[in-house]
């Protein structure tokens, strides 16, 4: 007689099986594995999924009946949601959705928001950005969610004061709201705002056409800690300085473009925010003495950033006689840094983690010198395009400075010397290293034998590199999620055999890589089955060969360049299976013709954005053109003339 079949998985209870999902959760090839194992599993995942992020609309309802107990539903990859699919959402979810992501979605009414909302009583966050067509009729079915705490309306252009009040009446548990770019919203509706929902702590005004007058009632919010003003033109000095509140709980502060305010008007609003941690004050003041003295007044302030702002040398080293030290500054841009005045600065901020001065363009390895002998606990450096900066410099990171987790040394003087150096930055996981024409593939090898944790590496143009330094990098680096190797005429089909390897790839870019054919492709599509952004511009070698295996293996693509190309209809209608695919680039096909356009377009079932050939917009069918658009795709005519002289074939 047969022993009976034992299976260790029926002692295990529920809960347990709950707990083993959660470790699961940022992996959808392991949820799907786990699920179709068995009818058992597949009955318990459909119960335990709690969050969802569907690729299309019409599938929806299929979806919702599966996972019955889902109380988060992103929807920012379905364009196209309409009032018949909200009410469907709001009689499969009712009272267990808490919180909807409708940020890219434009097809809906105040018709199926309100459905949405008296279905959906416990929601607690709506995203409804970029809502243009939105206006006080939807703020008013907003205004029935009782339990909202988040609510972001940014671009909502057609929402009035009228309409923002409806939401400051009904929705009183507000905790955080968005209104940028809600360019008829004014001070009135600002002040119903502050008025009646007491509870906010987040609220973000960018470009609110905003003065003075409603930022009394903002001071008395009790709990308020993160006000965004970026952009308020409406704001001045001379109306900052009528003021009597202060911020008491501000920690976060955000007033870059407010080209209208200097350090008078700075001063007046912030007086009394003793809590303040985190400012931006970018593109727009200017950094002075007189500023600076205004940023000693807040002993606990550990990031500013000052992007685009007419620095001072004297208003930098006032910044440095703080007797508080920064964790983060940002001086990007910042035409007026020197050697002097940075290098006083960080000598007096000694406990820097993030610095960025991309594009301080006069300064030299003595600022490198006193930063990496300063500031040796950084964990993310920027310098972009300091071209000043001597190659014997980049060897200091290695020496002082091992905790870097984030490099940015892009058109920079970066020679092999240096990146052997920097590999004992061992914690490194993103490393930008485009248009550095003095690295090599033993540059490369280093970084390969010793930064294994490294997720982001940018060769762009970077042209003294071959496939051996790729290769190396491939094997030493296998958690390897993005990688940029455009413009690399060196590289060739070796170089993304061994990147198939890196099974996490998510991002490759191999823009004029002319060297690459589809048997490299193909290898990457079989290795890499994560893999979501693809750009093959000017690759001209790649054909409906390499499309054959995208179209089997890379079922998360979701962004796609083909432009020049050597794909035809055949290849582009193979890549038609994606539910994925989002956004396509198909410039100067060649192979190209309208049917074969126009089939591959109605196939394409969750395309957002389609950029083409002016040419071919009056061989498409009108109605095919009014269909995808109303589907939720927006299509992108570009009228640039065949660059012969980029083609090897001589097209």
């Amino acid at each position: 007689m047969q022993a009976p079949l034992f299976n260790c998985f029926d002692f295990l209870t529920e809960e347990i099986i709950f707990i083993i999902l959660d470790h699961l959760n940022n992996d959808p090839f392991a949820q799907k594995s786990f699920s179709l194992t068995c009818k058992a599993f597949y009955s318990i995942e459909s119960r335990h999924r709690r969050t969802l992020k569907p690729l299309r609309a019409e599938l929806l309802p299929r979806i919702l009946h599966r996972f019955p107990c889902i109380d988060r539903l992103d929807l920012y990859h379905c364009p196209s949601i309409e009032d018949s699919t909200l009410n469907v959402i709001s009689q499969a979810c009712k009272a267990t959705l808490l919180s909807i992501n409708l940020s890219k979605s434009r097809s809906f009414s105040n018709v199926g928001l309100s459905s949405l909302v008296l279905s959906c009583s416990n929601l607690v966050e709506i995203d409804l950005s970029n809502g243009v067509k939105l206006n006080d009729l939807a703020a008013a079915a907003i205004a029935e969610a009782k339990n909202l705490e988040k609510l972001w309306l940014a671009r909502c252009k057609l929402i009035t004061d009228m309409g923002i009040g409806c939401i400051a009446v009904g929705c009183r548990k507000l905790r955080l709201i968005c209104l940028k770019w809600c360019l008829k919203i004014g001070d009135l509706g600002v002040e119903l705002i502050a008025l009646k929902c007491k509870e906010i702590r987040n609220l973000d005004l960018s470009y609110l056409p905003i003065t003075e007058k409603c930022l009394s009632s903002i001071m008395q919010l009790d709990h308020l800690e993160d006000l965004v003003l970026e952009g308020c033109l409406g704001i001045d000095d001379d109306g900052l300085s009528t003021l009597q509140q202060t911020f008491k709980s501000l920690k976060t502060l955000n007033m870059s473009n407010c080209q209208n305010v200097t350090h008078v008007g700075f001063l007046s609003l912030t007086n009394g925010a003793k809590n303040l941690q985190e400012l931006s004050l970018a593109f727009g003041f200017a950094v002075t003495r007189d500023l600076a003295k205004c940023l000693h007044t807040f002993s606990g302030l550990q990031s500013i950033k000052l992007d685009g702002c007419l620095v001072t040398c004297s208003g930098l080293e006032a910044i440095g006689n703080c007797h508080h030290s920064f964790k983060e500054l940002s001086l990007s841009k910042c035409s007026g840094v020197t050697d002097e005045s940075l290098s006083f600065l960080v000598k007096s901020h000694k406990d820097l983690r993030k610095l960025d001065i991309t594009c301080c363009r006069k300064i030299t390895y003595d600022s490198i010198n006193n930063i990496t002998s300063s500031c040796t606990s950084l964990t993310s450096l920027r310098m972009e395009s300091c071209s000043l900066v001597s190659r014997k410099a980049f060897v200091l990171f290695g020496q002082r400075c091992q905790l870097l987790e984030e490099l940015d040394v892009t058109d920079n003087e970066i020679d092999d010397e240096g990146l052997e150096s920097i590999s004992r930055c061992t914690k490194l996981f993103s490393l930008k290293l485009g248009i550095c024409l003095n690295i090599t593939d033993d540059g490369l090898r280093y970084i390969g034998s010793s930064c294994s944790k490294l997720k982001d590496l940018d060769l762009y143009r970077s042209t003294g590199i071959t496939d051996v330094g790729i290769t190396a990098v491939a094997v030493g680096c296998p958690a390897l999620e993005i990688i940029n190797l455009a413009y690399n005429d060196k590289a060739t089909d070796a170089s993304l055999r061994s990147l198939s390897t890196c099974l996490n790839l998510r991002a490759l870019e191999i823009r004029g890589c002319r060297r690459v054919s589809s048997e490299g492709l193909s290898a990457i599509a079989t290795g890499c089955r994560k893999l979501m952004v693809l750009d093959l511009k000017k690759c001209f070698n790649i054909n409906d060969n390499a499309m054959l295996p995208l179209a089997q293996f890379s079922k998360n693509l979701k962004q796609i360049n083909l432009s020049y190309c050597s794909v035809t209809d055949v290849g582009l209608l193979a890549l038609t299976g994606f539910n994925c695919l989002q956004n396509m680039t198909i410039l100067h096909l060649r192979g190209l013709t309208p049917n074969g356009l126009a089939a591959a377009l109605l196939a394409c079932g969750g395309l957002t954005k389609v950029k083409l050939q002016a040419s071919f917009k009056p061989l498409l069918p009108k109605h095919l053109l009014n269909f995808m658009e109303a589907r939720g795709c927006l299509f992108q005519w570009r009228d640039k003339a065949f660059q012969v002289e980029m083609d090897p074939k001589g097209w």
